[in-house]
């Protein structure tokens, strides 16, 4: 598991643009990596282009974003096209990822439990290190609440 202030072990996962994203490859840059429940789902919709539309203010502090779930990389592809997103979703299929930040949570709906991501944001510094995180996360500002992280880790 990770803990704020250690080293993220590297990770590589398959990302949408027929790419493979690891971390290693993106040192020098402040990674956002936001785990959500599913595409195209309201929550996931709505976060995802809060992201896309602050994508500008954090590239200006030298932030990449990308968000993971359990869905295929053909799930992806579309809901990337359909919201127009501007930065890459991972698939993390096997939940080794999602292991790794440990996001899988028992979780209700309607009466019935199963095993889900809960919604988790994470912020990796440009040396890898782990700066912030958010756990069972709202939506509603969440996104300019990790931008002011980004900005107060200079």
């Amino acid at each position: 598991m990770v803990a704020i202030g250690k080293k993220v072990k590297n990770f590589s996962r398959p990302a949408t643009g027929d790419k493979e994203i690891s971390l290693k490859d993106l040192a020098g840059k402040k990674v956002v990596l936001y785990f959500y429940p599913k595409d195209s789902t309201p929550g996931c919709t709505t976060e995802g282009q809060d992201f896309r539309d602050a994508k500008a203010k954090f590239t200006r502090q030298n932030t990449v974003i990308l968000g993971v779930s359990r869905d295929s990389m053909k799930r992806h592809e579309n809901f990337k096209a359909k919201q127009k997103f501007n930065f890459d979703l991972l698939s993390d299929e096997d939940e080794s990822l999602c292991k790794q930040f440990d996001v899988i949570k028992l979780k209700k709906l309607y009466g019935r439990e199963y095993m889900g991501v809960d919604r988790s944001t994470f912020l990796i510094g440009e040396d890898g290190k782990l700066l912030e995180e958010w756990r069972g996360v709202k939506v509603k500002g969440h996104v300019d609440e990790v931008l002011e992280a980004c900005k107060k880790h200079k």
